[in-house]
């Protein structure tokens, strides 16, 4: 029996930083039936130089292919994604951003549990890792594909593409693909779609991947206008999917709401706070009903709603720049 091919879609934009971080971690792979497709959004740094120069590397090593493709005008991560999926031709699909690495058996960990439990998509944990220590962070153990929306909706699991290893079928059965232009919450959209979707999910729990952050600053999210309208774009996209494959999860998408802009409190700008207040404020009122959420969590979303704003600087500086900075930078 021939091994399993699979395909990672790594999207790259000035990368040049840090993607020689990505780079070695992906050589170093224990699995070596690889197709690496890198998509250049018309960068303006080294990025691609770095690239070919692996590409060279590579094509003399392993067995691993090195696939680039260069995009004309810069169109944004959605588009910089379908490029990959059009490109890709593995049994399974996983995704690496350019400023992240991953453990090297993390592929061959996921593909063997994927292919013992015949699942189609395989999750795994993750470290938030920082320039001198890391994090460690579980996501919770699932079996099945109602789990993980349910997830989803309470804020337990991320939904991001790097946490997942998915058959490529599940995409192509259903032409799956990403809304151009809508580059915010297109991870999210994706994840609902695939979890709707597919009949068997495992969890590995183990943490195979690094989500790079340079300090604790890192944190500290910011959306502007554009942004929200993105997000509000791929929400209305999941409300709709939903609607049509799982009803139930449709009443439950206020708590989601809360999940998606909490990290506009994580931040010391009132003019944050206001615009939580603003986005999605049908939401606001469910603050304290989450019950999967932390205590903390529940209280500063609370905080928000109530435009006690002392609070959140005060949880800024004491948890992101003390406790943060103290342990993790």
């Amino acid at each position: 029996m021939s091994k399993a091919l699979v395909s990672i879609i790594i999207p790259v934009y000035n990368a040049a930083d840090t993607l020689h971080v990505c780079l070695v971690s992906l050589e170093r792979q224990s699995y070596d039936k690889l197709e690496l497709i890198f998509v250049d959004d018309c960068s303006t740094d080294a990025s691609v130089q770095l690239i070919e120069k692996f590409q060279e590397k590579l094509a003399k090593q392993t067995s691993s292919m090195v696939k680039l493709l260069r995009h004309a005008e810069n169109q944004g991560v959605a588009a910089a994604r379908n490029i990959g999926l059009d490109a890709a031709t593995g049994d399974y699909l996983y995704y690496v951003d350019a400023d992240d690495w991953l453990a090297p058996q993390a592929i061959e960990l996921m593909l063997e549990e994927a292919e013992r439990n015949d699942a189609e998509i395989v999750g795994c944990d993750w470290y938030l890792s920082f320039s001198k220590n890391e994090r460690l962070m579980r996501q919770p153990t699932i079996s099945i594909p109602e789990e993980g929306i349910r997830h989803f909706i309470n804020g337990k699991m991320r939904w991001n593409l790097w946490l997942f290893l998915v058959k490529r079928s599940l995409y192509e059965d259903h032409q799956l693909r990403f809304i151009p232009k809508l580059n915010m919450g297109e991870d999210m959209m994706m994840m609902f779609k695939l979890f709707s979707l597919a009949k068997k999910v495992n969890h590995l729990p183990q943490a195979l991947y690094h989500y790079g952050q340079s300090n604790e600053a890192s944190l500290t999210k910011s959306y502007t206008d554009e942004h929200i309208e993105q997000v509000v774009q791929n929400v209305n996209e999941i409300a709709h999917f939903l609607g049509e494959q799982k009803k139930e999860a449709v009443s439950s998408l206020d708590l989601l709401k809360l999940i998606i802009k909490l990290p506009m409190l994580i931040s010391d700008d009132r003019r944050q706070y206001e615009k939580w207040r603003n986005w999605f404020s049908e939401a606001n009122g469910y603050a304290w009903n989450n019950k999967e959420q932390s205590l903390r969590i529940r209280l500063i979303q609370w905080a928000a709603w109530k435009k006690q704003d002392w609070l959140l600087k005060l949880h800024y500086y004491l948890i992101i720049r003390v406790v943060y900075g103290l342990f993790y930078t």
